[in-house]
């Protein structure tokens, strides 16, 4: 049976997501990183009023056109302490920035175009009208969109809601991901290791991933290679509510690879096993209900690789971003020949040197093994080679993903 692409694949585990998980009400300063599950309009109107953008003195253009014009100061406009009477012929009045420029003014004098005499003001250059001023409704007017359904609420979004008036945001709850790691192997970090045992770190890995991309973890443990112990496991993701169950090893074909028979004694409809790229060959996906099921290979750098290829987008799914499986990678040059690639999508730990003035140029490791994540730790972006890809020379383009930037 032929492999299926990581396109294909990707394809299917989001078609197999049917909606979103349900929304919420919070307070807005709960609200970093969490997803909208409505869009957000204006309540009021920014600014409220005609504002001054500079220090000076709130004048009518046709009094300065010519100068030196002598005007007579009558008030002050300051912020939160607006000049409520109406600009006469021949008046000024100063005022701040963000302050509201009275009735009758068309422009701001700056402070440093003007002196002052007692309750005099000479204005020594003309100011054309509108100069210096903002009108109401420069930033957005009530009733316009501003945030859209699917965004993640991060520091700029959530100013731009707080001035738009809102106190309380509609929000996807945060989908519960079951991390489940499996292997006789394994042992908690702390824990004492036998010489044959290894500490897991692929459970923390996918964890951080999941947080990150905007889901509350529930954390499994290890499991050993026990068909029973495994059964027990994903009863307890199910229990706990689980929208989606990591599972992190024993998905292949070996004598203790027995998590795909575990969730099928539990009822899990097999969506596909194996998929088309190195790392993570062995990459399961099912149902379970209605938990979605991704199974992940025990190498570490496979499951971080895979984590952040599948499970990352099916979080994004599951929280209404309407672009959850978007492409990540971006332009790059070649920093040195490679030959020509097999049947697998490749996606290559590697180096970037970059400058301000290019695009970056990518080194890919020579050490591509899927157990060490001391390569993948020191790497920058993964180097994305597509299947069958003739042989490429150094300076040629190519793809990566980045490494170093928030994944949503």
């Amino acid at each position: 049976m032929s492999l299926l692409s990581v396109t294909e694949a990707l394809e299917k585990i989001l078609a197999a997501i049917p909606e979103p998980v349900a929304a919420e009400e919070i307070p807005i300063a709960q609200g970093a990183g969490r997803t909208l599950a409505a869009d957000l309009t204006a309540r009021r109107t920014q600014p409220p009023f005609p504002a001054s953008a500079m220090d000076g003195y709130a004048v009518r253009a046709a009094d300065v056109a010519a100068v030196p014009a002598r005007l007579r100061r009558v008030g002050t406009s300051a912020a939160g302490h607006g000049f409520a009477g109406t600009l006469g012929p021949g008046e000024a009045v100063r005022i701040f920035t963000g302050a509201p420029v009275p009735e009758g003014a068309d422009a701001i004098l700056i402070q440093e175009n003007a002196e002052t005499d007692g309750d005099t003001v000479t204005a020594r250059e003309p100011v054309a009208a509108g100069r210096f001023l903002r009108r109401a409704g420069l930033d957005f007017r009530e009733g316009e969109t501003l945030v859209r359904a699917g965004e993640t609420l991060d520091a700029r979004r959530l100013a731009l809601a707080a001035s738009a008036g809102h106190v309380v945001l509609p929000v996807r709850r945060k989908p519960r991901v079951a991390v489940l790691a499996t292997g006789d192997e394994l042992v908690r970090p702390g824990e004492p290791a036998a010489w044959d045992q290894i500490v897991a770190s692929n459970g923390l890995a996918l964890g951080a991933l999941s947080l990150e991309a905007g889901a509350e973890v529930v954390d499994l443990g290890i499991v050993t290679d026990d068909l029973g112990a495994l059964r027990e496991a994903v009863g307890r993701a199910r229990a706990a509510g689980a929208d989606l169950l990591v599972t992190l090893g024993g998905a292949s074909v070996g004598d203790h690879d027995l998590v795909q028979a575990a969730l099928g004694a539990e009822g899990m409809e097999l969506g596909f096993w194996r998929v088309a790229l190195r790392p993570g060959k062995p990459l399961m996906f099912g149902r379970l209900g209605a938990m979605t099921v991704i199974g992940l290979p025990g190498n570490p750098v496979s499951s971080i690789v895979c984590g952040l290829l599948f499970v990352v987008p099916a979080i994004r799914a599951l929280l209404g971003d309407p672009r959850p499986g978007a492409d990540r990678s971006e332009p790059a040059i070649l920093g040195r020949d490679m030959p020509e690639n097999d049947a697998r999508q490749d996606y290559l730990r590697a180096r970037l040197d970059t400058a301000p003035d290019r695009l970056p140029v990518v080194h890919p490791e020579t050490r591509q093994d899927s157990s060490m994540l001391s390569v993948l730790g020191t790497s920058e972006a993964l180097l994305v080679r597509s299947p069958h890809a003739s042989p490429a020379r150094a300076g040629d383009l190519c793809r990566i993903i980045r490494l170093d930037r928030r994944i949503v």
